[in-house]
């Protein structure tokens, strides 16, 4: 081991800058958070090459006095704290007071700074650390940062800068989420010359994420609006099936106005959408949530794009609830009522802002007729069941044992924190999970389906038939048609009445007991489940070499499917050992409600399918089968003139 040596000033100030400046979206990061801690209304953001030749930043803030700016560039000097209690209720976006001092280590830096106490400015040039120029400039009030050939003076750091169009693409992106996370600052961005982003800054989300996402992606969200144990939660969310994505690209967290990535608010939105998104597909969002400083701390990561809460569990919860909420009073039986449908624009340029993103601009969206409703068409007396293949698609509706929800969620619920699983390399989920609350009650949450029925119905609707022996086909409300999926219909109405009744009371002894053989893992871990499989409606015992008798089974399931339905629920449980118990639950009821549902080709009585549209009629909460897939939807009268050019 060789001698300690004490490093100098200008290589350890390299070594401090390497943890905060890594490429320049992270020079822009710092600059622009530093202007909105300004007090500025409008910042303007202008790069070449990538940001890796040049960079300005412009704001209308307050500036900085003459006397200080010096100091700034000092490491650890900052106007945000004073004392070490300040660290506990920090409401500014910097606090460090070493972003200015790192970048100027690694770069040509120029500042013309204005304070509106003064009657002119300073003009302040430094380079790789050194002081070039220090006078007296004519500018106007606020400050602008031109930063120039960043990590001229570290070629090692250079090489690992990507292409120019890579470092632009992240800067902004980067300055798109700063863009939404505040809405009252107009943010003007031009790129080689090309204006890209201009917000209005009007102070509305809405306005906020129009400009920056376009008109078509912004009409596929819905609002949310939610507050839970001083926790507010306010935004926008995708609908279930037109607005998912392959990635999670596209969700947006922002705490106190800090754009965060957030495993906790991930596995709280995933969650909430559990049974209505297909899976590999992920929910998009942009929600601004609040709370008091002293619930988190954001002195975890040097950058800032990390914070840690003191308590997790009530972030997790009151997104959940927030987005749950939202979701299930989202009817897609009335004429979509989008994001898009509700906002009000506050300045009719919002709809003509330039873009070299591809966003289309020109959608346009029908409204509901003007009486808000639809015309009553017939009403169905109910009819008596009729049963073909051991189905019954009213025997789901028995009053006399229907029993609320959360009665038997109770029953097993150990957690509900958990993330769908991510196809890409990186795997996400364990690590959500072990960084979650243990416990939480999200299963007794009100929302939750409770199957309805009448001895009458009046349904806006005239039966068509049905095609394919798959599809229903109705005349809905004189203006539409509407397609259902009898398959996706019929397993999520089995999943409510699996999740709503008395577990005892849905199994029914078979005829012949079914013995499973297995190799040795699977007997393990079937053995293992015995009792979730139990609460499901399976009786089952140790037979020997590896061997699973099944004494009894959900009373809709057919006894030739048994076989079968283990074999998967092994692999099930194979696979994903490292579940929860409440996720491997839901799959569980998911997969036993899609084995007994009728199948898509089989022969059904029009009797049958009119009952099954009349309980979707009742229960509107019905809207995607247990793995997310849409259990139906509508075509407009006019999309099929349209298809005939009658318009």
């Amino acid at each position: 081991m060789g001698a300690i040596n004490v490093l100098s000033k200008q290589i350890s100030e390299l070594i401090a800058a390497g943890e905060v400046i890594e490429r320049p979206a992270s020079v822009i990061k710092e600059l622009v958070e530093n202007c909105i801690d300004a007090g500025a209304h409008s910042i303007t953001v202008e790069i070449q090459n990538g940001g890796t030749t040049f960079m300005r930043v412009s704001d209308d803030g307050c500036g900085i006095e003459r006397e200080d700016v010096k100091n700034a560039f000092l490491r650890h000097a900052t106007s945000k704290i004073k004392a070490a209690d300040d660290l506990d209720a920090i409401a500014t976006l910097g606090f460090r007071g070493e972003a200015l001092a790192s970048i100027c280590a690694v770069s040509k830096v120029e500042i013309f700074t204005k304070s509106v106490k003064e009657n002119e400015g300073t003009h302040y040039v430094i380079e790789g650390g050194e002081e070039k120029v220090f006078e007296a400039a004519g500018c106007p009030d606020g400050t602008t940062f031109i930063v120039r050939d960043i990590f001229y003076n570290v070629p090692a750091r250079m090489k690992f800068l990507k292409k120019d169009v890579s470092e632009g693409n992240t800067v902004t992106v980067l300055l798109d989420r700063i863009a939404l996370s505040h809405p009252e600052i107009s943010i003007n961005v031009i790129r080689d010359g090309k204006r890209v982003l201009k917000t209005q800054g009007t102070g509305k989300l809405g306005d906020a994420i129009l400009q920056v996402f376009g008109k078509e992606f912004f009409s596929g969200l819905i609002n949310v609006s939610y507050e839970y144990n001083g926790i507010s939660v306010e935004g926008f969310v995708s609908k279930p099936v037109s607005s998912v994505k392959a990635n999670r690209s596209m969700q947006v967290f922002i705490i106190n106005g800090r754009y965060v990535r957030t495993k906790t608010g991930m596995a709280a939105l995933e969650q909430a959408y559990s049974g209505m998104i297909m899976s590999g597909k992920y929910p998009c969002c942009v929600l601004s949530i609040k709370m008091n400083c002293s619930m988190l701390d954001v002195n975890v990561h040097p950058a800032k794009l990390e914070i840690r809460f003191t308590n997790e569990r009530p972030v997790y919860e009151a997104i959940y609830h927030a987005v749950r909420s939202s979701l299930m009073t989202f009817d897609t039986r009335n004429e979509d009522i989008s994001a898009w449908d509700k906002i009000r624009i506050t300045d009719p340029s919002l709809l003509s802002q330039p873009s070299d993103r591809g966003v289309q601009l020109g959608f346009s969206y029908g409204k509901k007729n003007g009486s808000g409703g639809y015309p009553k068409q017939q009403s169905f007396e109910k009819k008596p069941p009729v049963t073909i293949h051991s189905l019954n698609f009213l025997s789901f509706v028995d009053e006399s044992t229907k029993t609320e929800p959360e009665a038997y969620s109770q029953k097993y619920v150990e957690s509900d924190i958990v993330v769908q699983e991510d196809p890409a390399p990186e795997q996400l989920e364990e690590e959500i999970v072990q960084e979650l609350p243990e416990q939480t009650d999200i299963m007794q949450d009100s929302s939750e389906v409770t199957i309805v029925d009448e001895d009458k119905i009046t349904a806006p609707f005239r039966y068509i038939g049905q095609a394919f022996s798959t599809y229903i086909i109705l005349e809905y409300d004189n203006d539409r048609l509407m397609f259902i999926d009898k398959h996706a219909a019929h397993e999520r109405i089995l999943y409510e009445r699996i999740k709503a009744q008395n577990r005892t009371s849905e199994s029914q002894m078979l005829l012949e007991p079914v013995s499973v053989i297995f190799d040795q893992e699977e007997y393990e871990i079937i053995l293992e489940h015995k009792d979730m499989l139990l609460q499901a409606g399976f009786d089952i015992d140790a037979f020997g070499d590896k061997t699973i008798i099944v004494r009894s089974a959900p009373v809709f399931m057919e006894s030739l499917d048994v076989s079968e339905e283990f074999s998967e629920i092994a692999d099930y449980l194979c696979k994903h050992r490292k579940l929860i118990l409440s996720e491997k639950m839901e799959w569980l009821i998911a997969n036993t409600a899609c084995r007994a549902a009728v199948k898509a080709g089989n022969i059904s009585h029009d009797e049958e399918l009119i009952d099954l549209a009349m309980t979707l009629e009742k229960n509107p909460e019905i809207r995607y089968c247990p793995h997310g897939r849409p259990v139906y939807f509508f075509m407009s009268k006019y999309e099929i003139e349209k298809s005939f050019k009658r318009v």
